[in-house]
């Protein structure tokens, strides 16, 4: 009878274990248990509160809280706040594992890796639906492999947008219009050559200092997506924009590879959803929004020029030899992987 009765409770034992691993098989679909371990990261950006960037890092940290039941929490910094507002020290302090995941622009990300801001090449994609296509195939896998020889472990991308000019003193719609002109740039070889090439004056300066600059009028321009352009105001103090969308930009949602490893699977999984969900989210938003910007710059009086194919060429023929000479700078492979040819 003892022996019955041991049989009866294993049997009772087995089916309490049996239950409790169905009660934990959703884990990562957005149920909330104990699963995951109990940790703090913290993310870095570089844009201010309301900036794509940060927008993404903020809805990223909601999704990994909620779906992790609080167990897992993400504190966000904007402003590269952690790193005294240089970009260069944030790429730096998250490659170093100070700073446990962060999302920087590939043309930032060139001060640990100079191949990566290969789809910055201009005209290298005809619209947001071709470089979501490519990224998410032959792309992703080429940034995830240079990411993880600097150990960075790659989880996602996402739109800074296609760049545009603005300036306060001309329309710019032809080459010539160029001609001078002093605009602000971020460190890019790749942006730098291409203002030169269109006989330009190119300048290097930080973000946090560009308004006033135009203000001041140290500079006449600045190039950047419409969602920047907007955040950071520019409509107050420039007249003219030129829509030509002559390089495509992107984020890259990076964690360190360290601290990536010292995550269980569960938890791993769980970030890794919650990135490209949040990555897929920005990319969603910033395409919807970018026309009621531009509405809105136009009611506002700013003058929106909007270059037709035609004239896209145009540019485009200007800076050929240039465009050929990075091609060759940044490789076969690199360029392969993003279908840019000359």
């Amino acid at each position: 009878m003892k022996q019955k009765s041991r049989v009866i409770l294993l049997l009772v034992l087995s089916c309490a274990l049996l239950l409790a691993g169905c009660g934990t098989s959703g884990a990562n679909e957005g149920s909330t248990n104990s699963e995951y371990q109990k940790i703090r990261l913290v993310m870095a950006v570089n844009g201010t509160n309301t900036q794509i960037d940060s927008r993404v890092a903020y809805y990223f940290a909601e999704l990994v809280e909620e779906r992790s039941g609080g167990n897992v929490t993400v504190d966000v910094f904007p402003n590269d706040q952690l790193a005294g507002g240089s970009a260069t020290k944030g790429i730096e302090m998250v490659a170093q594992g100070s700073v446990d995941i962060a999302a920087y622009a590939t043309c930032t990300l060139a001060v640990i890796d100079s191949q990566l801001p290969v789809a910055t090449i201009p005209w290298s994609f005809d619209s947001y639906a071709e470089a979501r296509q490519v990224i998410d195939s032959t792309g992703g896998e080429y940034y995830a492999q240079r990411l993880a020889a600097k150990g960075l472990t790659y989880l996602g991308s996402f739109h800074n947008g296609f760049r545009q000019i603005t300036n306060s003193k001309t329309v710019v719609d032809d080459p010539s219009d160029l001609k001078n002109l002093k605009i602000r740039v971020p460190g890019s070889e790749v942006y730098m050559g291409f203002f030169r090439a269109l006989g330009a004056d190119p300048t290097s300066m930080n973000w946090s200092e560009v308004f006033t600059a135009i203000q001041q009028g140290t500079i006449d321009g600045q190039e950047n997506g419409v969602s920047v352009t907007s955040t950071a105001k520019m409509d107050e103090i420039q007249q003219y924009m030129t829509i030509w969308n002559y390089s495509y930009e992107n984020d890259l949602f990076v964690i360190n590879t360290r601290i990536w490893e010292s995550l269980d699977e569960n938890t791993q999984i769980l970030l890794q959803e919650c990135a490209r969900e949040a990555c897929e989210w920005g990319r969603d938003a910033l395409e919807a929004e970018e026309a009621e910007i531009l509405a809105r710059f136009e009611e506002e009086g700013m003058t929106i020029t909007y270059l037709t194919d035609e004239q896209k060429a145009v540019f485009a023929a200007y800076i050929a030899e240039w465009k050929s000479g990075m091609i060759d700078r940044f490789g076969e492979d690199a360029c392969a992987a993003f279908g840019i040819t000359k």
